[in-house]
């Protein structure tokens, strides 16, 4: 990747300054062009050029995402008319979808400007939301989720593929889920996890009530539709766990899956998946990390501290 012009985008709250000097530094070394949005200025400082969203996703021929998951699905969302592709700085928790660490990052850079580097794409759910009159279109790299509020009842919804129904959900929530998407709140919701290299969606009931009961894998083909069925007073409309709206009795939701929408960098695709599949074990455990810290034999936990200070 000869001098590309690469965006920065940071996450709201942590404290990325680390990678920020790292990318300055690559950034005055001529190598490339260093490009924020005007939005994240104040969390980056004035040693890096800002521009407008617009011309950040015309300009830009690689994003790096400081922060989570979330920054990183933020990221390629923003960036999804003109896919190119997003490394992830994990600044966040469990984090799939990232995978280097903030001190490998001066590394990839390196390694993305030899070309060492593999492009992963990502599947997302084209969503159109119709209520009202009015019409409102979302992606979402992960999830589209149908959620009860407090207080307002559960969520009805009918389900229609290729336009026959298919059945109903009474239920806490509804999942829609790319193969991506399907190790988040739909595997909480105890829904298979998909093959990445699988072209299809799953939707999948939290805590149904009545109807269908179990989760549904479609096509990449087929198109499907939850109509808001009577006795759903309120409920949020979270895209990538984000609430975007609300929709109640009367809203149409029509979803097709969106092949290639984003691009993620892979400087070694064998060990992020891995890792992966570590993290997603651990997930399983009856216990918080902070409480699997404490399964580690004392001497080896003060070995580990005495070297992480080293």
């Amino acid at each position: 990747m000869e001098q590309p012009v690469v965006g920065l985008v940071v996450h709201p709250t942590k404290n990325v300054q680390e990678s920020i000097a790292t990318l300055q530094g690559w950034n005055a070394s001529g190598l490339g062009r260093l490009v924020a949005r005007r939005a994240d200025a104040q969390r980056i400082g004035g040693d890096v050029e800002v521009i407008g969203d617009d011309d950040f996703t015309d300009q830009v021929d690689l994003v790096v995402a400081l922060g989570g998951d979330g920054t990183m699905l933020g990221a390629m969302r923003l960036v999804a008319k003109r896919p190119v592709p997003v490394l992830g700085v994990n600044y966040g928790n469990v984090g799939f979808l990232v995978e280097i660490e903030p001190p490998e990052l001066e590394a990839a850079l390196d390694r993305l400007s030899a070309g060492e580097y593999q492009l992963e794409p990502h599947h997302a759910l084209e969503a159109r939301l119709s209520w009202g009159g009015a019409r409102t279109d979302y992606l979402a790299f992960n999830d589209l989720t149908i959620v009860r509020r407090p207080g307002a009842g559960q969520v009805s919804a009918d389900l229609s593929v290729n336009g026959l129904g298919y059945g109903y959900y009474r239920a806490d929530a509804v999942v829609a889920a790319t193969p991506a998407g399907s190790t988040a709140y739909n595997y909480a919701a105890g829904g298979p996890v998909l093959s990445p290299a699988l072209s299809g969606s799953v939707v999948t009931p939290v805590a149904p009530m009545a109807g269908i009961d179990r989760a549904v894998v479609l096509a990449a083909r087929e198109r499907y539709r939850f109509d808001i069925a009577e006795g759903t007073r309120s409920a949020a409309l979270e895209v990538d766990g984000l609430v975007v709206g609300e929709v109640a009795t009367g809203a149409q939701i029509d979803i097709r899956l969106r092949k290639d929408a984003g691009s993620v960098v892979r400087l070694d695709a064998e060990r992020h998946g891995r890792t992966g599949r570590v993290k997603l074990s651990l997930l399983d455990l009856p216990v918080r990390p902070d409480q699997l810290i404490e399964l580690i034999p004392q001497d080896l936990r003060q070995k580990l501290g005495r070297e992480i200070e080293d």
